[in-house]
């Protein structure tokens, strides 16, 4: 059976560094067996079909080394299918519908996080930005947008989530990456 995912690739492409071509990064899915893929944007978000199993840790892993082999640096990977993808866009705790893209974003874990590891941000300090934990996702409603906020910039700090792979994609993306896996 085939199934239909999206690849989320964590800080390529930023600053000049890093630099993760996408014409280069269709070739490594390519090469190990994938089909149908198609990159969206240069900021590391591509969708593939793959007949090689459903385990999405396992499929991150072996792009992982495919794109350390090919271009000399590791880079973190997410793997999820249409399905999750859509039910994240569909139990947004935010009214999507009526705010601007980029008013919201979701950031993306490599598992699911306990409420309790969020519980030292004070809320009320960053108001009126908001955020919801949802399954392996973060929910983020920045009125301003992401690059001026001071909520998104805690919660990235490292040590609030040691361990723990994390990806941030905006709403338009966040729509885009359902459209891409489907089948």
């Amino acid at each position: 059976m085939t199934t239909r995912y999206a690849l989320l690739l964590r800080g390529i492409n930023v600053g000049g560094s890093r630099k993760v071509p996408m014409a280069a990064l269709r070739e490594v899915l390519a090469e190990l067996g994938h089909s149908d893929v198609t990159t969206y944007l240069q900021s590391g978000n591509a969708a593939f079909s793959s007949s090689l199993g459903d385990d999405e840790q396992a499929l991150a892993a072996a792009l992982e080394r495919a794109i350390e082999k090919h271009f000399g640096f590791t880079v973190d990977c997410l793997v999820r299918d249409h399905a999750y993808l859509a039910a994240v866009r569909d139990d947004c705790p935010f009214p999507a519908d009526e705010l601007e893209p980029k008013q919201l974003h979701v950031t993306y874990f490599s598992e699911q996080v306990a409420a309790d590891r969020l519980a030292a941000v004070d809320r009320a300090a960053f108001a009126p930005e908001d955020f919801q934990l949802g399954d392996r996702a973060l929910y983020l409603y920045l009125p301003e947008g992401i690059g001026r906020s001071k909520l998104a910039e805690t919660l990235a700090k490292p040590r609030l989530l040691p361990g723990v792979i994390a990806t941030t994609r905006n709403w338009n993306t966040v729509r885009k990456l359902v459209e891409l896996t489907v089948q």
